[in-house]
């Protein structure tokens, strides 16, 4: 499962809710006024060089009056402790500060997993400090999910999931969570992407999907329903792959044959992996060749 790029995804799509979750003392500076945009990667590769790091979502915010504050989330997905750099983060935000000019940096760090993470950092002697360090965290497994059953923060119940809850609940989170994404979020298409998102996350097995439809067809749930039209669009977009496959093949096969007819089956071979490898349109094209074609080289030309 590819942590850093769910996550990158519901940062760049949620900024705000982002923020407010996982960094709310930072939130409690950015008011409406504020502009949030993601820095493009290819202003970081720009700006930092080979100091780039893919895997980070840096949000830059700016007020009307001129001001600028880079906020750097981090996902921490490591299990093991040893495995997290304070001091690779330390130099990111340096990076990004005099990259953007700006003395406003905010580092974000949001753990999945528990684990006892160097949380400050401390350079100089025994008498003095002469460089501190540190950032803002957020765990989500050790944030009771009861806390956010109901909140208007969308990140905050897609997450459901992710945070702590008793096993016996995993349901009622998986309904909460779906619930969130039907009442705060409008768009057919963010619906569908981040259903997919709670479906990783919770990890219902058969039973706890068993339950769950039971349950939510006696309340007439509206996540149901929703779920039940995504799945029908899903199949119907098999089917419709299924039917272009089927197109695709019979193309390929009646071409390899007028191609060994004209040229014999060792010409046959030798193209073989091409055809099967080309879309549809291409197969037609060398189909119409083949009738005039004076050698295999003038079918595919």
């Amino acid at each position: 499962m590819d942590h850093d790029q769910n996550f990158k995804n519901l940062i760049v799509d949620y900024p705000r809710d982002a923020i407010a979750l996982f960094a709310a003392s930072a939130a409690a500076d950015i008011d409406p006024s504020a502009r949030i945009t993601p820095i493009r990667q290819e202003q970081l590769k720009e700006r930092l060089g080979d100091r780039f790091r893919e895997l980070d979502v840096p949000l830059l915010v700016e007020w009307p009056d001129g001001r600028r504050e880079a906020i750097l989330f981090v996902i921490e997905e490591e299990t093991d402790p040893r495995r997290f750099s304070i001091h690779r983060l330390a130099h990111y935000c340096l990076d990004l500060a005099a990259g953007f000019d700006t003395e406003r940096v905010v580092p974000v760090v949001v753990f999945l997993h528990r684990g006892p993470f160097q949380r400050d950092l401390r350079l100089g002697t025994d008498s003095q400090d002469h460089l501190q360090f540190n950032f803002l965290s957020f765990s989500l497994a050790e944030e009771p999910a009861d806390r956010h059953l109901h909140s208007s923060n969308l990140v905050a119940r897609l997450n459901l999931p992710n945070m702590a809850y008793p096993p016996e609940a995993r349901v009622d989170i998986y309904q909460q969570a779906m619930r969130g994404l039907l009442m705060l979020e409008p768009d057919h298409g963010r619906r569908a992407k981040y259903t997919d998102f709670i479906d990783m996350y919770a990890d219902l097995d058969e039973n706890g999907w068993a339950i769950y439809r039971a349950r939510a067809a006696q309340e007439d749930d509206m996540a149901v329903s929703f779920r039940r039209k995504i799945e029908e669009e899903g199949r119907e977009k098999g089917r419709e792959e299924g039917r272009q496959e089927g197109a695709h093949d019979g193309a390929a096969r009646v071409l390899l044959r007028l191609i060994a007819r004209r040229f014999g089956d060792e010409a046959c071979a030798s193209v073989r992996s091409r055809v099967d490898a080309a879309d549809l349109d291409a197969i037609m094209a060398w189909s119409d060749r083949i009738l005039t074609a004076g050698s295999l080289e003038d079918v595919f030309r």
